[in-house]
């Protein structure tokens, strides 16, 4: 379980938030909705570790994140807004360096396979550099078929740039991930057809 609690998060001299508290259990999914510059991308950057609060603290199975970090990490799938992609790599080359950096062992074929799940078995030996932002944006998310293992995921605007096809298949994924078990966190401005409509966060309730 994740749990948050007093969460206050400092951008610059604005506060955007403060005594932010929720918790998320397994089979969940949360969606973290706000107006833009309501801190919802912060958030996320607090709730994986890669901010600090400004007070608050942020649990992972009842400990502190940052006590029990490589364990909450190796439970964590984390895919920012932005796919991060190296364009003289191939998404065959890319994914597969995201996911051993992230700590997985995957092999070559793993990695092809997920690829063409998703929809790019004509672009695996293209330069990324090539790619349209739809295709960009799926090759990271392809690393969300390698993670089943991890129980936590935390994603930032999946549905960007996708098409009607690929939005519905990416929320048939999350939604298979909480049946199975797992978490789910994310920001979207979509709506999505999920199995179960997820349970809202609005961060406008919050700002300060």
């Amino acid at each position: 379980m994740l749990e948050v609690e007093d969460l206050a998060c400092l951008k610059g001299d604005r506060l955007l938030f403060r005594e932010l508290a929720f918790a998320v259990a397994p089979h969940e999914m949360l969606r973290i909705a706000g107006p833009n510059g309501a801190g919802k991308t912060s958030l996320l950057r607090l709730l994986t570790g890669l901010s600090l609060p400004e007070v608050g603290e942020v649990r992972w199975q009842g400990q502190p994140i940052r006590r029990v970090r490589e364990a909450f990490h190796r439970a964590l799938c984390y895919l920012g807004h932005s796919p991060a992609l190296n364009d003289m790599l191939t998404p065959l080359e890319n994914l597969r360096f995201a996911c051993e950096a992230g700590g997985d062992q995957v092999s070559e074929q793993d990695c092809e396979q997920a690829l063409v799940r998703i929809g790019l078995a004509n672009q695996l030996d293209l330069p990324a550099r090539v790619l349209s932002q739809g295709q960009r944006r799926r090759v990271g998310l392809a690393r969300l078929f390698l993670a089943d293992k991890r129980p936590l995921w935390v994603l930032d605007e999946p549905f960007t740039a996708l098409d009607v096809k690929a939005v519905a298949e990416l929320a048939q994924t999350l939604s298979d991930h909480c049946a199975a078990g797992g978490t789910v966190l994310l920001t979207t401005h979509q709506d999505a057809p999920f199995a179960a409509p997820p349970r809202m966060l609005d961060l406008g309730e919050w700002a300060c």
